[in-house]
Formats: C-alpha cells, sequence, structure tokens
C-alpha cells in the first residue's frame, strides 16, 4: 500500500502521475461526459494527421500573406510581394523558401475573427475552438482562465473521436503551454468533454531544442520499467476491490488517465518517437536549429507515428529578451514596436526555413496527401502603422487587429497553389468570400473525417460540439 500513500496536500503520487501526464501539467479543466466516437475517416475525410503551428502573438497578416502594394504607404509597409511556385499566389520577398512550396498551400485571406475584446486571451479561443468568446473574455480579461465548461479545443475534439492510438495519446501538444502561468490562455484544452482528451504536452527550450520530454512522464529515482509493471499489478489489485463500491463517473475518468500514463511510461515507442536527435544531421540543417524548427521536425515524426493530432506552438524568446525589447512585446509575433526589422531579421528567416522544410520533407515521404497542415494565430496585425504603446508612427508596429487574419491550409485534401477570399484594400476587413473561425474549424473537422459531433452532458442530453460554421469547399 506504501505506494499510493498520499501527498503532503492530501493527493496519492498515482493521482498526480495521472492528472498531469495527459492534461495541462496538472490542471484539471473539465469532468467526465460522454462523446460518440468515429472511428474511420469516411465520407469526405482524407487526412489521417493534423499539424496546426499556431503563431502565437498574432503575426501580420499584411507582411507574409496579404501584402497591399497599391496601398498607401501608412498601410502597406516596405515589403514587397514576390512570385511563387503557383501561379498568381504571391508571399512576402522575406519568405524565398516557403515561395517555392506555394503550389502545396492555400491561403485563406478572408479569415474574420473578430472579438470585442480585441486581445490574446479571446483571439486564441476563437481561432482554437471556433467558438466565438462569451461575455467573461470582456468582463475579465486576460485574468480569464480556462474553465470545465469551456468549449473543446479541435484538436482534443478529433483525438476524442479517432480510435485510440495503441501507445501514444491521440493529441499532443509541444514545445510548451502558451502562456505562463496564471495567464494560460483558454481554447486549448478538452475542457467541457473530460481531461482525458487534453493534450500531452511535451517541453522543450530554445537552449537544448533536440531534448523534448513531458516532465509528468520522467520515472522517479530507483524506478525502473519492470518496477513500474508491478506498481501497475498492484494498482489493478487495489483498483479491482475499490470499483465493488465505487462506480462513479469521476473516478473511472482518473481509471483511464492512469491506465494511460502507465502505458506511455511503459511504451518503448514513446522514447523513439520523441528522439528528434535520431533524425538525419542534414534533415536537421534542413529545419534549422531552433526549437521552433525541432518541433516541426517532432511534429513529422509523430506524423509517422500515426498520432491523430499535433499542435505546434511557436516559443517565442520570452520577456525581457533581446528580440522581446526590440519588437516591444514577449519576444514572439506580438509586433507592437519595430514589426518590419523584427519579422525580416528574425521572425520571418526562422519561420521561412522551419515551415518550408515540413512542407517539403512531408511532400517527399508521400505524407502530405494524407497530412493536413494549418497556421493560425490568435489576430492579425493593425494595418495602419503604429502604435500608440512604442511611439505611434515612428516606433513603427503594428497592434492587434482581430478583424481579419489569414490561415495557410495544406495537404490532407487541401487544393494547393491557390488563395481563397480576399480583404478589402487596406487589408482591415474580410471583402471576397468572408469566413470565420468556425468555418475552418469544420473544414478541420472535415477533413479528418469528423462529421458527427455529438456529445452528451452530465445529465446525458445531447448537444452540438459546433454547431456554428460550415467546411469551406473552395479549399478542397
Amino acid at each position: 500500500m506504501a505506494e499510493v500513500l498520499p501527498s503532503a496536500d492530501g493527493s496519492s503520487r498515482r493521482t498526480f502521475l495521472v492528472a498531469s501526464a495527459l492534461g495541462g501539467a496538472g490542471m484539471t479543466f473539465g469532468g467526465a461526459q460522454r462523446v460518440t466516437a468515429e472511428t474511420s475517416t469516411a465520407k469526405s475525410g482524407r487526412a489521417k494527421s493534423t499539424i496546426l503551428f499556431f503563431l502565437c502573438g498574432g503575426a501580420s497578416h499584411l507582411d507574409m500573406w496579404d501584402l497591399k502594394p497599391q496601398a498607401p504607404f501608412e498601410y502597406r509597409g516596405p515589403f514587397q510581394p514576390i512570385a511563387t511556385s503557383a501561379p498568381g499566389v504571391t508571399l512576402c520577398e522575406h519568405l524565398p523558401r516557403l515561395a517555392m512550396q506555394a503550389h502545396h498551400l492555400a491561403l485563406v485571406n478572408s479569415v474574420s475573427g473578430s472579438v470585442n475584446t480585441n486581445d490574446h486571451h479571446a483571439g486564441y479561443y476563437y481561432n482554437l475552438t471556433g467558438h466565438e468568446p462569451d461575455v467573461t473574455f470582456r468582463t475579465q480579461g486576460n485574468d480569464r482562465r480556462p474553465y470545465p465548461d469551456d468549449w473543446p479545443y479541435m484538436g482534443c475534439v478529433v483525438g476524442s473521436r479517432r480510435p485510440r492510438h495503441p501507445s501514444l495519446p491521440n493529441a499532443i501538444t509541444l514545445p510548451h503551454m502558451p502562456s505562463r502561468k496564471p495567464y494560460t490562455r483558454p481554447g486549448q484544452f478538452a475542457a467541457r468533454i473530460g481531461v482525458e482528451h487534453d493534450p500531452l504536452y511535451l517541453e522543450a527550450s530554445r537552449d537544448e531544442p533536440l531534448k523534448f520530454h513531458a516532465p509528468s512522464l520522467t520515472l522517479q529515482a530507483g524506478v525502473d520499467r519492470p518496477r513500474l509493471t508491478r506498481r501497475s499489478e498492484l494498482l489493478a489489485s487495489i483498483d479491482s476491490a475499490r470499483r465493488s463500491v465505487d462506480q462513479a463517473a469521476q473516478v473511472q475518468t482518473w481509471d483511464r488517465q492512469a491506465d494511460r500514463a502507465i502505458s506511455l511510461l511503459a511504451s518503448s515507442q514513446t522514447a523513439t518517437a520523441f528522439d528528434v536527435g535520431s533524425e538525419p544531421e542534414a534533415v536537421r540543417q534542413r529545419y534549422g536549429d531552433s526549437v521552433n524548427a525541432m518541433s516541426l521536425l517532432l511534429a513529422r515524426r509523430l506524423v509517422e507515428a500515426e498520432v491523430p493530432f499535433i499542435t505546434v506552438f511557436w516559443l517565442g524568446q520570452g520577456i525581457g529578451t533581446p528580440l522581446a525589447k526590440k519588437c516591444r512585446s514577449a519576444g514572439s509575433w506580438d509586433t507592437h514596436g519595430n514589426n518590419f526589422n523584427c519579422l525580416k531579421d528574425d521572425l520571418l528567416p526562422e519561420f521561412d526555413q522551419c515551415f518550408s522544410a515540413l512542407v517539403e520533407d512531408l511532400a517527399d515521404r508521400g505524407l502530405l496527401d494524407e497530412t493536413l497542415l494549418l497556421i493560425t494565430s490568435e489576430m492579425g496585425r493593425k494595418p495602419k502603422i503604429g502604435d500608440p504603446r512604442s511611439g505611434g508612427t515612428s516606433g513603427a508596429g503594428r497592434d492587434h487587429w482581430t478583424h481579419c487574419l489569414t490561415d495557410v491550409m495544406a495537404g490532407g485534401g487541401i487544393r494547393g497553389g491557390q488563395a481563397f477570399g480576399t480583404s478589402d484594400r487596406y487589408g482591415e476587413y474580410p471583402a471576397d468570400n468572408p469566413v470565420t473561425p468556425a468555418d475552418v474549424t469544420k473544414t478541420v473537422y472535415d477533413l479528418m473525417g469528423i462529421h458527427n459531433l455529438e456529445a452528451f452532458d452530465r445529465q446525458n442530453r445531447p448537444y452540438n460540439l459546433l454547431a456554428e460554421g460550415a467546411p469551406i469547399t473552395g479549399l478542397l
């Protein structure tokens, strides 16, 4: 019985392992609810896996994908569009490698992600779940935490509807959980469909980009895999006796979490899949040496391991670093100041190398047709140059702008080499073929073969996980 003695805070070691291994590093979001599983990619579903690359901070649509060379100078900025491998599709001049892969890409230039707070929390939530932020985002601002009854992240929905992977979680997120606690961004968890569908979070750092680990899946000193097996057998006998008197839904959820954590710890495939250092040096050099580059390389390895949904959240340099000071932000895509130099010197070269490498790598391996790629962000940037927080026009920054952004999709049934929809002449609002984050999310579900979005609450009442939106058929 010593194996499950309570810790100082009243929880058992087993409970801590379970709570942190598959969910939000110990955060409990959502109770057990019933979802209706789908077991195939039937109908229009073509993608076996999705990689969602989220450019944390709010990437400038006007300076990457949807340049406006004819707009007045105070809007357009200094960057020029260049021709690409897709006739009629242009990209920023500072994305030359990706321009060679544009025949695989679909640029959705008319995403209206307007939120009434125009801030990061609400932008994350809308673009990750497909649901408009509720009133609490306006009343609480950056104090708005993830709630158990939030709408679930699209990756968690996909994971919950796919057959269970034999040795890995159905949803994996890396290389960090945005943002710094207690300001964790809502929208990235399973929430109301239950913690058992939360992603497994893998961590890495900019200093050690080859080392990915799930802290909660690190065995304690002196515990090897044979001993872990013996522990699991002991837990099984204890649980067998307990189940005769306790069959609560919450307990059953934790039981499933415990089984999952133990199988992950004991699986050799877990360590193998996470080992990007085993990749040939030439492959790693093609992606680049940053933690974001190695995260995309690991995402490709997880596709090969047939994990259904992989999320890569761009990891910036962090508050107080040279890039953060240069951009008047936290060191990611939130370019409140010096927007153009931050993009040209730092952000775009790293992004161009690693994402073009992912597209090319998947295509060369014959995996792109069955792997859906999605680039999104919590917002675009304000078309008119000059943010009051960085000195106005002289500061050359772009403020938040949720009213229009560009999403990029490729593979998995997407028809590449196209720009879908347009924004107005300033890039302020969608013009032709406007779509919403709900439409983008529904497109992901459709391509992943997820067509039944019925779930049941704790009173066994049915509801729809995303009633809004429709797949964007023009992309397919």
